[in-house]
């Protein structure tokens, strides 16, 4: 046990300094009064000398030296559920709670920091419980909501999720829209597997209608005009997608560019493109275009293109293109050496992870539209640059 402990501790010794001074106003002469600063300071000395451990100990002597002392029994129950004694801390609260003189406020401050230790525990049907029955009296409404969606969460029940984050916005303003529209995603994605593709569509609309910024929904939406052969509709979605967030071009372009060409539409094709290389900061819209002025223009005119964009935006799947381009058949030494340097590029594109967190830098190989390590929404795009799409 670190400095981590130490800086937890602080704030238990801030307030037993606290107690001491109120106690030597009150009296500052008496065997209770000594008692209690004499240990206080032996306990500070601990925490000077990083004996986190015996520090510890020394400021459970003072809450026991007081049982009054409601701040430092909080403070001693956190730091038990920081250090994952939720056992202590489950007890710890326990009692606080029971005692008979705590004021309102007080009781209701001590059930949310049992609550927090039943989640910490994993006791998620006893903490429901506790949060539900605390907004039933209307105490401390935002904190058991902002809990009751945590839990709700965990256990991936989508509809009570929602229920709790609508009223937390009504309750006090916050922005969870973009958590809610996330929630009905979630119920879209689910409705879609069990081969229910109109409940599907009613849930991403209400994702959209929610929060008209949701790139996931309109990446659902246009998923599912494309099964329905609704090829107008699905490019609206994806282009809005697109719009929305540029950084999640990649995930789409390929239906995107297929069902434009399906429909001959290569002039909006392209001119999406040239609209997307402006603000896409990977590569992907690049390489589609260099594809197209391939197809239009030959070979040579496809790669001095890339060539001269990837000086400003380097890329090892740029790099590759181009050299796929440059070489298409070599023999002898020249194809092995060719061979050699895409064989190169492949393995640095193999180890590189595709996605990123931008909260906590978990680096998935695959999108997540929650991160499995921070839990935050919509936090998890491709990675873009030299080593990215």
């Amino acid at each position: 046990m670190g400095w981590e402990v130490l800086w937890l501790l602080l704030p238990i010794a801030a307030w037993s300094g606290y107690l001491v001074g109120r106690r030597g106003s009150e009296r500052s002469s008496g065997e209770r009064f000594s008692k209690f600063s004499q240990t206080y300071f032996s306990g500070l000395n601990y925490l000077l000398n990083e004996q986190p451990d015996k520090a510890l100990e020394v400021f459970l002597k003072i809450a026991e030296l007081d049982s009054d002392t409601f701040e430092t029994q909080l403070a001693l129950g956190n730091l038990f559920r920081r250090r994952g004694e939720t056992d202590r801390a489950i007890r710890l609260h326990q009692d606080l709670y029971s005692r008979p003189k705590l004021s309102a406020d007080q009781r209701t401050i001590a059930l949310l920091e049992l609550g927090e230790d039943y989640m910490r525990a994993g006791l998620l049907d006893r903490a429901e419980a506790l949060y539900t029955d605390l907004l039933a009296i209307d105490q401390h409404a935002p904190a058991a909501l902002r809990h009751l969606i945590s839990i709700y969460q965990q256990e991936r029940d989508w509809n009570r999720a929602i229920e709790m984050a609508q009223r937390l916005r009504a309750a006090t303003g916050d922005g969870t829209t973009p958590l809610v529209a996330q929630f009905y995603c979630e119920l879209a994605e689910q409705a879609r597997g069990r081969g229910e593709p109109e409940e599907s569509r009613k849930l991403a609309r209400e994702a959209v209608a929610v929060d008209p910024r949701c790139v996931r929904a309109h990446m659902l939406l246009g998923r599912l005009a494309l099964a329905d052969g609704a090829d107008e509709a699905a490019i609206r979605h994806f282009e809005k997608a697109a719009e929305i967030d540029p950084d999640f071009l990649s995930e789409i372009l390929s239906e995107l560019l297929a069902t434009y060409e399906k429909l001959g539409r290569s002039d909006r094709a392209q001119a999406f493109l040239d609209l997307m290389m402006q603000r896409d900061r990977g590569v992907a819209a690049l390489l589609a275009r260099s594809a197209m002025i391939e197809r239009s223009d030959g070979r040579s005119e496809a790669v001095g293109f890339l060539a001269d964009r990837l000086h400003q935006r380097p890329s090892v799947r740029g790099v590759l293109k181009v050299v796929d381009l440059s070489f298409p058949s070599e023999s002898g030494e020249r194809a092995e050496a060719i061979g050699l340097i895409r064989e190169l590029l492949h393995r640095l594109l193999e180890r590189k992870a595709g996605y990123r967190c931008s909260r906590c830098g978990f680096s998935p190989r695959a999108l997540h539209w929650q991160c499995p390590s921070c839990k935050s929404w919509g936090s998890i795009k491709p990675v873009h640059g030299v080593p990215g799409e």
